[in-house]
């Protein structure tokens, strides 16, 4: 049995249709304690479709039916998922502050003002130069922001760019990498273990488990689990291999949120 997945999209995200009452009797099918709805927000993204804005009073009026028909069986948290640009900080914490998150994923889609999805970002860059740049822009997204906990599938860059190979070496990148995680740990900052990675073949979560045990030889211990699922059957997706994971970097709590405040849960032999 797992305890929660705190990254779930539902059909207010501009790349879902499941709607939100499928995506609850789901989780609460697998016996889910919590789950976190993580709905994109991408202000002034570099692609006009899809749209990754969200009218809030109108999600929350949503949000808050499904939350109290199934507050008896499961615990659902309101998350989001802002997408981190250094242009846009002062609208980010207008919205954040705005309405009740409790838990605020921060993740970069865009970097350089450019998509990574439609493969703009790539274009005449070698595969090193370009990751190695996505990861700057990372890291200038962590010292402007505030108004987010966890920082989003780090290194998930892999799965886009036209280039032989899908892979990413941590050693490759180890200055940049662990300055990154320095900086999440030294603003109270967690990290998500993100498990899409498997589902788009890529033989990995998000990050790689080289980059997770550096999280923990550094001191990271804010860590939480998503499935960055967008149809039901994607709940949980192979979050045996995460906790197996977790443990074998030596975690053996996961976070959990509360009004934007962490708190730690045993998930070893539960």
């Amino acid at each position: 049995m797992y305890i929660a997945d705190y990254h779930i999209h539902s059909h207010f995200s501009g790349d879902c249709n499941t709607p939100m009452e499928d995506i609850v009797k789901h989780a609460v099918n697998l016996e889910l304690k919590e789950i976190a709805f993580t709905d994109h927000v991408d202000f002034d993204y570099p692609s006009p479709d899809p749209n990754f804005e969200i009218d809030f009073d109108d999600y929350l009026e949503k949000f808050n039916e499904i939350k109290d028909k199934y507050n008896h069986k499961i615990n659902i948290i309101l998350g989001i998922e802002v997408g981190l640009q250094p242009h846009i900080s002062d609208k980010i914490k207008k919205l954040v502050n705005k309405y009740p998150f409790a838990f605020v994923i921060g993740s970069i889609h865009a970097a350089d003002r450019m998509d990574l999805y439609n493969g703009d970002f790539f274009r005449g860059k070698s595969q090193k130069n370009a990751y190695l740049r996505y990861f700057e822009n990372v890291l200038e997204n962590i010292k402007i922001h505030d108004e987010f906990d966890v920082l989003g599938h780090i290194d998930y860059i892999i799965r886009y760019g036209n280039y032989e190979t899908k892979k990413l070496s941590y050693n490759d990148y180890t200055d940049i990498v662990d300055t990154i995680l320095k900086s999440l740990i030294t603003k109270g900052k967690g990290l998500e273990l993100n498990t899409s990675g498997y589902r788009y073949k890529l033989d990995q979560t998000h990050p790689q488990f080289s980059i997770l045990k550096r999280y923990k030889e550094l001191g990271g211990s804010i860590i939480t689990i998503g499935s960055d699922s967008h149809i039901v059957e994607d709940i949980c997706s192979h979050f045996k291999k995460a906790y197996n994971l977790l443990e074998r970097a030596g975690f053996n709590k996961i976070t959990l949120f509360r009004n934007r405040t962490p708190i730690f849960v045993d998930f070893i032999n539960i």
